[in-house]
């Protein structure tokens, strides 16, 4: 048995005697099915090392798969937190904890590097899903998904079959996710041929729904002076004087980020900052791995002139929502002048009711905690 010292519910209590977060009977249940899940890992982790024909045990003869876990509700609920605690509180099992869409791009890339190799004549074979699922699966036998949400009919129609070989490869995942199953690629191209995946999904991994009614993001805000409102011009001058704060002479010099032979340009960038206008970053056919780039090479980004999207501008709130997710997920400091609050920036449009875990984003992206966290 597993020691309780390492418990998800212990260290969901510890946040809660220390003042940290209020207790949630939601979030302790989910703390609860965790724990379970933690425990299996661990128990069938050491019945592998403890026994004499332990290779056996992992290459011969198969052991009965452990389900995972689907955590899925409502935005700023708790889910990445109480994955966060699971993901900390695993011994020394292979694990990486990784936001879906990074995993999804990184997954893209080793398919084209396997092609391409391929092509030289270095590896067998016609089909890189099966090598690609086993790099992953020899890198990690626990994988933790953050924000696990599907949009792009190529992801839709490559889910399957990876995660097939990933389940088969005996690998154990646990995501979070703002929809439940059943909803995942709703009203996607070709639908069709995507629901045998959510049959998948349902079948191999535990569905849980925490459904806590409080968005606990909204606790943290107080103010903190990186999203600025209209009048336009006020906006304009608060974003100038923040800018300063990076660049003493008022302005940044032009430059470049090279993305697999593609250039982003930045208007202007200083050491480890980076200013952009809405139309730079959003109305230019840039996808989330641009988004990770640019969140991995600056610790702070400057967005200017986001507007109030009106229903037509579905291409520009997806690449704005990717965007978001890319800087919360790598603790960029985002400082933006947007038409609106967050909560008013989409709210009439196809992916409307999605579009409330961004806004969340944004307003803890203001918040003295997350601020202070990225400072650290």
């Amino acid at each position: 048995m597993t020691s309780i010292e390492t418990s998800i519910t212990l260290g969901y209590q510890t946040l809660v005697d220390a003042g940290e977060i209020d207790h949630d009977p939601a979030q302790h249940r989910i703390a609860g099915a965790l724990d379970k899940l933690r425990n299996e890992l661990v128990n069938q982790r050491l019945a592998r090392k403890s026994s004499s024909l332990g290779w056996m045990f992992a290459r011969g003869k198969k052991a009965e798969p452990i389900k995972g876990l689907y955590i899925h509700g409502g935005v700023g609920r708790g889910k990445t937190m109480l994955m966060d605690l699971f993901f900390q509180s695993l011994p020394d099992i292979p694990k990486r904890r990784v936001h879906f869409h990074e995993f999804m791009n990184e997954t893209h890339g080793r398919i084209h590097d396997w092609r391409q190799k391929a092509k030289l004549g270095e590896v067998q074979g016609d089909d890189p899903i099966a090598p690609v699922a086993e790099i992953i699966a020899a890198e990690a036998t626990t994988l933790c998904f953050d924000e696990f949400q599907v949009n792009d009919i190529t992801d839709a129609m490559l889910l399957g079959r990876l995660f097939s070989k990933l389940f088969e490869l005996q690998v154990t995942i646990v995501a979070t996710s703002n929809t439940e199953p059943d909803d995942l690629y709703k009203d996607g191209l070709n639908r069709g041929l995507f629901l045998p995946f959510i049959d998948m999904i349902k079948q191999r991994l535990q569905v849980v729904r925490l459904d806590t009614r409080t968005d606990y993001r909204l606790d943290k805000v107080n103010g903190i002076p990186v999203y600025f409102l209209p009048p336009a011009e006020r906006a304009d001058k608060s974003m100038d004087i923040a800018w300063k704060r990076w660049s003493p002479n008022g302005s940044g010099a032009a430059g470049a980020l090279t993305v697999k032979g593609r250039q982003i340009k930045v208007p202007e960038m200083v050491e480890g900052a980076a200013r952009f206008g809405f139309s730079d970053l959003c109305e230019l056919p840039l996808g989330a791995g641009d988004y990770l780039e640019i969140a991995h090479k600056f610790h702070t980004v400057f967005i200017d002139n986001i507007p109030v999207f009106a229903p037509t501008q579905r291409n520009e709130v997806r690449r704005f929502i990717n965007l978001v997710d890319a800087l919360y997920d790598n603790n960029v400091r985002l400082v933006v002048s947007a038409a609106a609050e967050p909560a008013s920036l989409y709210v009439e449009g196809d992916g409307a009711d999605s579009f409330m875990r961004t806004a969340s984003r944004l307003i803890e992206m203001r918040s003295e905690a997350y601020l202070a966290a990225v400072d650290r």
